[in-house]
């Protein structure tokens, strides 16, 4: 099996989740290292060296879901113009390790105060 983190659309109840929903085997809460910033309807993640964290889920696809992700999410592969990276992380409690989809470029971008994109939504839609 194959583990991904997720932060925004593909979090479980969010609008993109049914992406991975049919190839997915289990979901674990999960923290990284980074931030987040807001691309509109959809966040991106900028990995740092410091010791801000993104909350999220640690999900558990196929192959087959991994390939869905990366339809959704522009990657097509190392090297390749795309819309987002995928590159390999570490849960801060060292527990779990596997990709995670992220933004290259960040300028010009509104950094999203806190580490949660859920939260960051909910106070964005009110």
């Amino acid at each position: 099996m194959i583990f991904v983190f997720v932060y925004g659309t593909l979090l479980v109840g969010e609008c993109n989740h049914s992406v991975a929903a049919p190839f997915l085997r289990s979901v674990q809460p999960g923290r990284i290292v980074g931030r987040l910033f807001d691309v509109g309807p959809y966040p991106a993640l900028a990995l740092t060296d410091g010791d801000h964290q993104v909350v999220g889920e640690w999900l558990e696809v196929t192959e087959e879901g991994l390939q869905a992700m990366d339809v959704l999410e522009g990657y097509h592969g190392p090297g390749a113009s795309n819309e987002y990276d995928r590159v390999w992380v570490s849960d801060v409690s060292g527990l779990r390790e596997g990709w995670v989809y992220i933004w290259s470029n960040i300028n010009g971008l509104k950094e999203i105060n806190g580490s949660s994109w859920k939260v960051y939504l909910a106070q964005k839609n009110k």
